[in-house]
């Protein structure tokens, strides 16, 4: 006997958001993510591969052994990513501007952001050093410098939005907007890009779930993204209805149970790998548009994945 299995239909729709070249675009599904049956997802879950613009200290092992050739290299870095890892796109963290930090100007990361951008022939993503103030210095410059680019800018944030919003106006770009946990708070930096007078085609959403790992919070985010979801697929929230991005690697590889010696943790080369993927994938549940990865060996699993539940995810 054929069983049908029920569907819902959904009166709302993620807006979709043209990056890079125009050809690749996130969003516009009509349903929950990976509910095929219900409705469509017209586009792949893109897993861009995190680069930093200065060389990484006390990075484990897992990712040295892998990396450690162009780790002081952001242009060889950025196109192995695209060339040998499978790369959707390339997310460049600007480090380096971190007042905490080295403290460097837009003047100093400027040549770094044309290398990268010259040697991929992918969508690139420039995320700052998540300092309100100095991204909001550094990033509406290097907007300027990639005009006509279609790159996706951010974080930005309710206390920096009108200078970084003012800049992705002008030169044609993206927007993450980023806001703590809070599906509230997510739609009320919205309004004020709308306000602002940023296109829906430029907005990206960011919930900040990127210090999330399992383990350490995951279970509450996935409720908040999933709540997202709800009000923009079924109570036609049109200010929640944008992709969403999880910049989580940076977390990820952080967490002590990636680094201690422990042989009844398993294989510690490994650990890190699964921990990524999992918490990648989880998120991809959750309704990700954009994941931000650091091994090619869990972004490979987390493709591998989506190709088996139809998420397209092949380049």
């Amino acid at each position: 006997m054929l069983v049908e299995i029920p569907g819902i239909q959904y009166s709302g729709k993620i807006k979709e958001v043209r990056i890079g070249d125009g050809n690749i675009v996130v969003g516009g599904q009509s349903s929950y993510p990976l509910h095929l049956f219900e409705g469509e997802a017209p586009h792949s879950v893109l897993i861009a591969m995190e680069v930093l613009d200065s060389t990484p200290e006390e990075w484990p092992e897992a990712l040295v052994e892998v990396l450690g050739d162009v780790m002081n290299s952001p242009g060889k870095w950025a196109k192995k990513c695209a060339e040998q890892f499978g790369a959707d796109m390339v997310c460049l963290r600007l480090s380096s501007i971190d007042p905490n930090g080295a403290n460097k100007n837009a003047e100093d990361v400027i040549p770094v952001v044309k290398e990268v951008m010259e040697t991929i022939n992918i969508p690139l993503i420039v995320w700052g050093c998540e300092n309100d103030e100095k991204d909001a210095e550094v990033l509406p410059k290097i907007a300027e410098v990639c005009q006509g680019k279609r790159i996706v800018l951010g974080p930005a944030t309710d206390k920096n939005y009108k200078k970084i919003g003012a800049a992705v106006i002008a030169y044609g770009h993206t927007i993450v907007a980023s806001t703590p946990i809070d599906v509230n708070l997510a739609k009320q930096l919205n309004i004020l890009l709308g306000d602002l007078g940023v296109p829906d085609g430029q907005i990206i959403m960011d919930l900040n779930t990127g210090g999330c790992t399992i383990g350490y919070g995951l279970e509450y985010t996935y409720s908040v993204m999933e709540r997202q979801k709800q009000a923009a697929l079924t109570q036609q929230d049109e200010k929640l209805q944008f992709p969403v991005i999880c910049n989580f690697a940076n977390d990820v590889w952080k967490k002590k149970e990636v680094r201690i010696d422990d042989p009844g943790m398993g294989d510690k080369k490994k650990r890190g790998i699964l921990l990524e993927a999992m918490t990648g994938w989880i998120q991809i549940l959750a309704g990700a548009d954009i994941l931000v990865m650091r091994h090619p060996d869990a972004v490979k699993l987390v493709k591998t994945a989506l190709i088996n539940c139809g998420g397209k995810s092949e380049k």
